[in-house]
Parts: structure tokens; C-alpha cells; sequence
């Protein structure tokens, strides 16, 4: 079965809309671990307008499934974090530093010596490392020179053309991953997943290691219930 990684940037930007500690990161994290959630994501940025690098820190203490931590290697504060913290895997992200959220994925063959240098870095300290993609087959031989673990498949795209043609929405992304796997590399994915179009990815490309969601899990939670919402989730998973 695919894991779920619940990305609780948005929990964290609520918090920081009104100051103060509600809702409680932490509290979240442990709750959607509690509620079935298979691993915890955050993204922290530079600015900390949502996850708060103090935010990740207190969550490495709590997190006992999968902790993620996505961002920018080319910051040198979020590497000095990532080595400090540890997590479980370290999704490398090419995001500007004011990107409103990540928006693609990296051309692995023009950045490849960066990659290099910041993959082994993290692999040397024990973390598992994803390199965020876009659907494009030809970068996947460039991400296994990287020496990474997995890759995670950027999946707007998809998202944005399920309702119309699905087939030809989620093609790219079955050939990339079946060029990532042929390669002996591991599956994630996320962006824009959502209860509308999940179970049709996930069936679809059947080796997905994990899928990282947030905004979408926790928009409808606010509707649904974080504990029911998790269980639909896993649910289109299974």
C-alpha cells in the first residue's frame, strides 16, 4: 500500500495568521499520526510564513512514523537544518525562495554536479533523499546519477487535466515512474492530489511509494474532520 505523509505547512499558517499557538503544530502531527497518517511532511522556507524551523525541531522529537522535510539544498540554513534534525528523507525541492509553493521539478541533467554534492551530503548523514520531478522520462537517468533514493513526481499536471482526460493526464507521469523503477529508483509523489483524483493515480502507477498531501487533506478536514479525512485518504490508497 502507498503511505500517506500529511504536509501540515497549512495547520502551520493558520497558527501564524493570528499569532500565538492554535492550532498546535505538534498537537497536529501527532494527531494525524494517531488518525492513520504513515509519515509527517513540512516545507520550511526562509521566511517562515508557515513551518517555523523551531517547528521542526519539536517535531523531530514527536514524529515516530516518516518525518520529510522538503525545501531548497541551495540554502544553506535548510541544509544545516536537515543535518541537524536528521528526519527520516530529505525531498530536495528547486522552490525560489518566494515561491508561493513549489511549482516544478528539477532539470536533473543541467543541475546534476549540484545534485551530486547535496545528495551525498545527505545519504552520508543516514537520510533518505527524493529529488522532486516533473513527468519527463528523459531527466530520470539524470536523477539516478544523482545517487538519490527516489524521486518525488510533480503532479499539477495531473491534477489539472484528470477531470478531462485522465489517461493522457496521468501518461507522462506512468512513464516516468516506470523509467524510475526500471532504474531500481523509488515512486512518490504530490501536489494537488486530492479525494477527486487520488485513487485513480495510485491504481494506476501500483509501485507508488508515498504520497505527500496537504492542502487538499487539510481543506477538507475543515468540512470532514482531520480523523475522517485521513481515513478517506487511506482509503483511496488501498
Amino acid at each position: 500500500m502507498t503511505k500517506l505523509s500529511v504536509n501540515i505547512n497549512k495547520i502551520a499558517t493558520l497558527r501564524n495568521s493570528r499569532g500565538g499557538d492554535m492550532p498546535n503544530v505538534v498537537r497536529a502531527a501527532v494527531d494525524a499520526e494517531r488518525f492513520g497518517a504513515q509519515g509527517i511532511t513540512v516545507h520550511p522556507r526562509p521566511d517562515e510564513r508557515h513551518i517555523r524551523y523551531g517547528d521542526v525541531r519539536d517535531l523531530k522529537k514527536v514524529v515516530t512514523t516518516e518525518f520529510n522535510i522538503e525545501g531548497n539544498p541551495a540554502a544553506d540554513s535548510f541544509v544545516e537544518l536537515v543535518l541537524e534534525v536528521r528526519p527520516t528523507q530529505v525531498t530536495l525541492v528547486p522552490d525560489a525562495h518566494d515561491a508561493l509553493t513549489s511549482n516544478a521539478g528539477w532539470d536533473t541533467r543541467r543541475h546534476l554536479r549540484f545534485l551530486q554534492e547535496r545528495v551525498e551530503l545527505f545519504r552520508r548523514a543516514g537520510i533518505r533523499v527524493s529529488i522532486f520531478l516533473d513527468p519527463v522520462p528523459q531527466l530520470v537517468p539524470y536523477a539516478k546519477d544523482t545517487g538519490t533514493d527516489r524521486i518525488e513526481l510533480y503532479t499539477e499536471d495531473y491534477a489539472r487535466g484528470y477531470a478531462t482526460d485522465r489517461a493522457a493526464a496521468i501518461a507522462p507521469y506512468l512513464a516516468t515512474a516506470q523509467e524510475a523503477a526500471r532504474l531500481g529508483l523509488g515512486v512518490n509523489a504530490g501536489h494537488d492530489l486530492s479525494l477527486e483524483n487520488l485513487r485513480y493515480f495510485a491504481e494506476t502507477l501500483p509501485f507508488l511509494k508515498e504520497v505527500s498531501i496537504g492542502h487538499a487533506l487539510i481543506s477538507d478536514a475543515i468540512y470532514l474532520g482531520f480523523e475522517n479525512t485521513i481515513q478517506l485518504y487511506l482509503r483511496e490508497l488501498q
